[in-house]
């Protein structure tokens, strides 16, 4: 009998209490299957920027299990499967669209070579390639929202986490990296989305997680959501659950 698949992302009883005592995950339990596309919502200062920064290596927790396609997440393989577009725009200003671009590939351990082929991939993928010699300051703010997806993706991770991936760009742009975006799940890809746009989350994601103050509210698909909480909108469904 062959045995299924580890999920993408596992969390258990995952922790994380700051200096100062703030407590921004409390015994966090979350599984995400491999191939899924899911979403998680919640309030400004309900956990999900501290959860996202848990998987991706950027703070430790305070207790808890955390792994990636059944590997320790702070691994060195499991770091190479993980993407991550931030919500904040952090480009190094002194590098250039193609730079940025070929440098990532090299952290993940690509060889010249092949992160300057995958560069020109990304670079034409997101329509970056007529900005190749631009540093990321002269850039429009939707150029620099399509370089934060194209550096995430430049090591063709196996989970891509995208953090309020359209936030502030135009609805052309945003209709444009839906359909990219629906395109690398096609593929296979995994794919984690926070968002605060209720409609992008329920057009995109085929399960949804509501996370407030450092704990998982509920988790189902939009409609099973809506029966849940016996509301007509994605809307009602939210407002219901952070009031409760």
């Amino acid at each position: 009998m062959v045995s299924p698949p580890p999920p993408a992302l596992a969390l258990h009883g995952l922790t994380k209490r700051y200096d100062g005592g703030l407590l921004a995950l409390d015994g966090f339990d979350l599984e995400i299957p491999d191939g899924a596309f899911f979403g998680l919502l919640g309030p400004n200062g309900a956990g999900k920027t501290t959860l996202i920064s848990a998987v991706c290596n950027l703070i430790r927790v305070t207790g808890g299990d955390l792994r990636v396609f059944g590997l320790p997440h702070d691994s060195l393989e499991a770091r190479r499967l993980v993407g991550l577009a931030e919500q904040d725009v952090n480009l190094d200003r002194f590098l250039d669209v193609r730079e940025t671009l070929v440098y990532h590939g090299g952290y993940y351990g690509m060889t010249r070579r092949r992160a300057q082929a995958r560069a020109n991939e990304m670079m034409d993928v997101f329509d970056l390639r007529g900005k190749a010699g631009v540093r990321a300051p002269q850039l429009s703010g939707g150029m620099r929202r399509r370089l934060l997806l194209a550096r995430a993706l430049m090591h063709e991770p196996r989970l891509v986490i995208l953090d309020e991936p359209t936030a502030g760009v135009d609805i052309e742009l945003r209709t444009e990296l839906w359909t990219y975006i629906r395109r690398l799940h096609e593929g296979g890809t995994t794919i984690l989305l926070t968002t605060h746009y209720l409609e992008e989350a329920e057009a995109l994601c085929e399960e949804i997680a509501l996370i407030r103050d450092g704990r998982l509210l509920a988790r189902d698909s939009a409609d099973g959501l809506r029966a849940a909480y016996d509301a007509e909108t994605l809307q009602d469904v939210y407002l219901r659950a952070m009031a409760g």
